[in-house]
């Protein structure tokens, strides 16, 4: 999907609609979620297995939904069970967002106070009614406790109830930040207040959405619909989560039929997975700011050298990544800003307009000349007279990222530098390596957003500094400039466009001039299903959410999916 350019103002002003509508309600997302699907769907619940696939290996016991790294987030059926308070299009961002566990939430000028109205007649799945006090209690103990505050550390204030509305205070305007609020899964009080939330498993997991739990193995989960639902009563019989070791295993039981729906990199998928069943098989991909970024460990050799960084930066051959890594279905990043275009396009600050990233092998190599490098025959030499070798790391079975790693390491191999590509267990990655800074470096992922904010925050807020070992939830890299910090604050915090646009232009100089990270490619919301069971999946003429099963869209999709006739 391509989203259409927009000039300064125009983003701006359907950034503001976007927050301003959350007030007022906004639609349903779509009339016709089976727009462009054949077909014919039955309103009777059907007994077939939805089967959902995730590369991840097995699943963790950790039921917790709030804990970051769990096991019911990472396989995903943590979002059919728990819901989020509004509805959220990942893949066209301006778009209003949906009531849903809220039925409002109201922002005041200066986006640090939302007053939350409770959505009435919503029940948890043991009957006890859904309240104000849920919510609040569910803001609280993020707040209380920054092991479980991934999206707004050490930045909410008073938290209030009325009986009948919540009000969140913020110490910093969350202009950029509103659609994470609005994405937080709530958790019922009652059965948490007598618990430790950092180390509740919550194994019952009582949740208001479409599904309950009905068995947990490490290897597969099972869930069955939840008859007391407040919504669109779910017509999926049985939703099954299944782990599967790596990218490759899912592509198999995507092809096969074993799953009906997931998230994976297929490469060549048109002839790979498509052209197996082309009534039934479908990819469906969408726009939006989420990029892939090559985290750098600023704190370890040899990218706590800026001209290092600068260097690799300009051996990577992104375009070559994008083709063969990425069979071309994560898309090029050219700008000089990382910023995905047409997305970003408005954003793009004036001093690096048509600036386009190249690869230019003898550029970087003055670059580390000028900084005191040099060669030991082929082997290039740091000014600390150590051969320059760097391990590039990112969970086995992940095809796209390890092979654009494999690149990234040719790219090194240039400038003289020995690059491994060295794989791992994902289980391990997420918990030990990338969010303890225990690597030199590693591809992630972003934020999307509504804006260029969170690319840019997740990659070089100080804000989210923390010292190797200690866990991070951005700035996996330890990046610290007080200049990037204060303008990336100031952006987020600012009410008028020329004052976004000042600090936006200060961010991107020290992104381009420091190089914290490499972006890579940007990261469209990908997804596969079959309808041959079910229909109602998100499609590239209806791109009502996004497609993907392990986000708090989920519950959105089970209550559009209809059995296939």
């Amino acid at each position: 999907m391509r989203i259409r350019k927009l000039s300064t103002a125009a983003a701006s002003v359907a950034v503001v609609a976007l927050l301003a509508t959350a007030c007022s309600g906004g639609g349903n997302g779509s009339d016709d979620p089976t727009s462009g699907q054949t077909q014919a769907t039955s309103d009777e619940r059907s007994d077939k297995v939805l089967t959902v696939g995730m590369p991840n290996g097995e699943a963790s016991g950790n039921q917790n939904p709030i804990a970051p790294g769990s096991g019911s987030t990472s396989f995903g059926y943590a979002y059919a069970i728990y819901e989020s308070l509004m509805q959220v299009n990942d893949v066209k961002p301006t778009d209003p967002p949906m009531p849903w566990l809220a039925e409002k939430v109201e922002w005041n000028d200066t986006y640090t106070e939302a007053v939350i109205t409770p959505r009435a007649g919503v029940t948890w799945s043991d009957g006890e009614p859904f309240t104000a006090d849920d919510i609040a209690y569910s803001l609280q103990i993020r707040k209380d406790n920054p092991e479980l505050n991934v999206d707004f550390p050490e930045q909410y204030g008073e938290i209030t109830t009325d009986g009948t509305t919540v009000t969140v205070g913020f110490t910093t305007g969350q202009y950029v930040n509103a659609a994470k609020l609005y994405r937080l899964l709530i958790v019922p009080k009652h059965i948490w207040e007598n618990e430790d939330p950092v180390t509740y498993t919550a194994d019952t997991m009582i949740g208001t959405g479409p599904f309950t739990l009905k068995s947990f193995t490490p290897q597969a989960v099972t869930l069955v619909p939840n008859d007391t639902y407040w919504g669109d009563a779910p017509l999926v019989g049985e939703l099954r989560y299944d782990a599967f070791k790596d990218n490759a295993g899912l592509t198999t039981a995507l092809t096969s039929g074993e799953a009906q729906w997931g998230w994976t990199f297929i490469p060549d998928f048109e002839n790979t997975f498509i052209a197996q069943d082309p009534e039934h098989f479908h990819q469906v991909a969408g726009g939006g700011f989420g990029v892939d970024v090559l985290y750098l460990n600023t704190q370890k050799k040899p990218f706590d050298d800026v001209a290092f960084r600068k260097a690799l930066n300009m051996v990577v051959d992104r375009a070559d990544i994008s083709a063969t890594a990425g069979y071309g279905v994560w898309p090029q990043i050219t700008s000089v800003t990382g910023l995905p275009q047409p997305s970003g396009d408005a954003f793009i600050s004036d001093e690096f307009a048509g600036q386009e990233l190249e690869v230019d092998v003898d550029g970087a190599k003055q670059v580390l000349t000028d900084a005191g490098y040099t060669w030991d025959g082929d082997a290039l030499v740091d000014p600390d007279g150590e051969k320059v070798s760097f391990a590039l790391t990112n969970p086995q079975g992940w095809t796209d990222y390890l092979d654009a790693l494999g690149i990234i390491a040719e790219g090194a191999k240039e400038l003289g530098a020995e690059a491994t590509v060295e794989p791992v267990v994902a289980d391990t990655w997420f918990n030990q390596v990338i969010n303890l800074g225990d690597f030199q470096a590693s591809l992630h992922w972003t934020d999307g957003g509504s804006t260029p904010w969170n690319l840019y925050s997740n990659i070089m807020d100080g804000a989210s500094y923390v010292e190797l070992g200690q866990p991070a939830n951005w700035n996996f890299g330890r990046y610290q400039n007080d200049e990037a910090t204060a303008a990336l604050a100031e952006f987020k915090s600012a009410t008028t466009d020329a004052d976004r646009m000042a600090a936006l232009q200060v961010v991107q100089k020290r992104f381009v001039e420091d190089v914290p990270g490499l972006v890579i490619w940007s990261r469209p919301a990908v997804a596969q299903y079959s309808t041959a069971n079910y229909t109602g999946f998100p499609t590239d003429e209806d791109p009502y959410a996004n497609p993907q099963p392990t986000g708090p869209q989920a519950a959105l999709i089970l209550t559009k999916l209809k059995p296939t006739a």
